[in-house]
């Protein structure tokens, strides 16, 4: 399971992105809110004991200060990825992925691009696919299905565009 959580309700436009990825991928995960400043028990709580839960994986956005994904990788021993955002007090999103970005030896945080919580989703369920084979064939087919998109559109161009 996907341990999905996020500093406030005004990350869930963006953190909802994880979330949908991991249903496409059929892989189970939990949502909910858990701010670093403003309720430092429950991240405690939280990154203490998610292992504990069932919890493989912990996918933690936030924005301005961004404390959230390294207090929980301080915490916990799982893998947190952190997805920095842009929000309404930040700095164009560079507050979030320098607050992420520069953790310090020995609390290693794996950054995602600003507001990319949909591969901080995929690369959640890549980490769990090293040990699930049906979750990597997942991911397997996911990429496929990519590549095939990303074909039919050459196609489709090369098509409008060899005539010239």
């Amino acid at each position: 399971m996907i341990g999905i959580i996020m500093g406030s309700d005004s990350d869930l436009s963006v953190m909802s992105q994880a979330a949908e990825i991991l249903k496409e991928l059929d892989i189970p995960y939990e949502m909910t809110i858990v701010s670093a400043h403003r309720t430092p028990h429950r991240l405690y709580e939280y990154a203490n004991n998610a292992h504990l839960r069932g919890i493989h994986v912990i996918i933690a956005g936030a924005g301005g200060a961004a404390h959230l994904p390294g207090m929980v990788a301080s915490l916990s021993p799982l893998p947190v990825i952190g997805v920095p955002i842009k929000s309404s007090n930040s700095v164009d999103g560079w507050d979030s992925i320098l607050s992420i970005l520069q953790m310090p030896a020995g609390v290693p945080v794996a950054t995602v691009a600003l507001n990319g919580a949909k591969n901080a989703g995929i690369l959640a369920a890549q980490i769990i696919g090293t040990q699930d084979h049906t979750v990597q064939k997942r991911i397997i087919a996911y990429k496929e299905h990519l590549e095939k998109i990303v074909m039919e559109k050459v196609i489709k161009m090369e098509n409008k565009y060899d005539n010239l």
